[in-house]
């Protein structure tokens, strides 16, 4: 396999076919999570750099080797990319759990969604159709679907392989040329598939992957007049930032800003099957996961109950380092897990925690940051705590009495991600469905195995723009309209 395992200590960029990175450059440390341990070290890339990405991939957007690879080899490269992964996954999933610290099979199912997002797309390259609109008698009308060009992918750190793979494989396959910032805590997927792009016959700058700050390299690469469209996927401000950038240049994004989403869950709901949707739902990646149920909505009638046994599976839940595969692992580092404890402090202050609320030291992994997962109650659901995104293992608690209640709370914050319902009522499953402003709603299970086919994206903050499923190729492409006059 190509690459340089775990033991790899420099990751450099990949720009135009040429690796970028030597003792000349500045580095930025890269650490596990799970033990604070440094295991690489990038590139601390700038403007310059993102200038040179830009341009190269410019010419290889518009060189005839590029038009000239039909949309069927598009797709093709792509599934073969997917198998690729699967054939060496243990060894991506032990590059996705050091990087980000989560729970080994966490990372083998990332791993497994990559692989299903290149071949999806793969094979959705030659699907991409156009349609023909009646006018009147001599005009035959048409409209076609071409590629933007240059398209900027600024990648997070909580799912780095699942989130590039999603818009790169949908943006290649349309045939559009990519650049790649990852995130500078977790490069090593990104590095990886970079690798792959390098060995292939593409031309050198169709996928390129630059690293360093945002502030560095993913500002200058969202206001480059030369990028058609951003992807980006990270917090609101930094998100309104993106657009802003994006909109000097009149340039489409599609932006994924996190959510406060809510598990609805009444009285008649299965309860087994809603405790188990509703724990995995926060303390999945050890709840820094845009879509986390971090909301319990609970039917007033029922709360007692639920809740009790609801801390009971807490209580249960194992804590440690990402590839000994414990529930949850470690925060990604003193930055997150300064803010979440901060959090914590003011539900203490606020309401009160029903369980979990400490830090823990983990013998061996002493360096990593770790937190019992935690249940709030008794705080208000205006305050910061219920409508802000916490990003950690934090789920707060809330009663209603009736379905226009749930409703009303479920909307009541700035974010419309996900929403999950608990009932075995069609009628009120289908009523809340309908009435919840949210991107994704799932009645009787959350996440749906992570549904690559299903569009995903929010209401409001949460976002604009769609990725996932068929919906996404509408992001890398623009309509041309063909009308042609005809007669004898």
């Amino acid at each position: 396999m190509r690459g340089s395992g775990l033991t790899m200590k420099r990751i450099p960029m990949l720009i135009n076919g040429e690796w970028i990175g030597d003792d000349s450059h500045e580095w930025m440390p890269v650490y596990n999570p799970s033990n604070g341990k440094q295991i690489a070290e990038i590139v601390k890339g700038n403007k310059s750099h993102v200038d040179k990405a830009v341009a190269a991939a410019q010419i290889a957007f518009e060189s005839d080797e590029w038009r000239k690879v039909k949309a069927y080899e598009r797709g093709q490269l792509l599934v073969s990319f997917a198998s690729y992964i699967r054939d060496n996954a243990e060894q991506w999933s032990l590059w996705e759990c050091e990087d980000v610290g989560k729970p080994i099979s966490q990372a083998r199912s990332d791993v497994e969604a990559a692989a299903r997002y290149f071949e999806f797309y793969g094979g959705a390259a030659d699907k991409v159709m156009g349609e023909t609109i009646p006018i009147e008698e001599g005009i035959l009308n048409a409209t076609v679907l071409e590629p933007l060009g240059v398209t900027a992918h600024i990648i997070p750190w909580n799912y780095p392989l699942q989130i590039i793979s999603r818009s790169v494989a949908a943006a290649i396959a349309t045939g559009n040329a990519v650049i790649v910032k990852s995130a500078e805590d977790t490069p090593m997927t990104a590095h990886a598939i970079a690798e792959w792009f390098a060995a292939t016959d593409l031309p050198k700058g169709i996928f390129q992957h630059v690293t360093g700050l945002g502030v560095d390299v993913g500002g200058p690469l969202s206001a480059h007049p030369d990028i058609e469209h951003v992807t980006f996927t990270g917090s609101v401000n930094t998100g309104i930032a993106v657009m802003k950038a994006a909109a000097e240049n009149v340039v489409s994004v599609t932006l994924e800003l996190g959510g406060k989403s809510p598990n609805i869950v009444f009285a008649d709901a299965d309860e087994e099957k809603a405790l188990v949707g509703v724990v995995k739902a926060i303390i999945q990646n050890a709840g820094q996961t845009c879509s986390a149920g971090s909301r319990l909505l609970i039917e007033e009638s029922y709360k007692e109950k639920f809740l009790s046994k609801l801390v009971k599976k807490f209580s249960e839940l194992t804590i440690g380092p990402g590839i000994e595969d414990k529930d949850i692992g470690p925060i990604l580092n003193k930055r997150q897990y300064d803010q979440i404890m901060k959090r914590i402090v003011e539900a203490k202050n606020l309401g009160r925690i029903i369980t979990g609320g400490k830090s823990l030291s983990i013998e061996g992994s002493e360096g990593g940051f770790y937190i019992e997962p935690t249940v709030i109650d008794g705080i208000s659901h205006s305050c910061s705590l219920a409508q802000e995104e916490i990003f950690g293992p934090i789920l707060s608690v809330f009663t209603f009495k009736d379905p226009e209640e749930a409703i009303r709370l479920a909307n009541g914050t700035d974010f419309g991600l996900v929403a999950g319902i608990w009932t075995q009522n069609i009628d009120v499953a289908h009523y809340v469905a309908s009435k919840v402003k949210s991107g994704q709603v799932f009645i009787n299970n959350y996440g749906a195995a992570g549904g690559i086919q299903m569009p995903f994206g929010g209401y409001k903050k949460s976002g604009i723009g769609r990725e996932k499923g068929f919906v996404a190729l509408r992001n890398y492409t623009q309509i041309k309209n063909i009308a042609i006059k005809f007669g004898i």
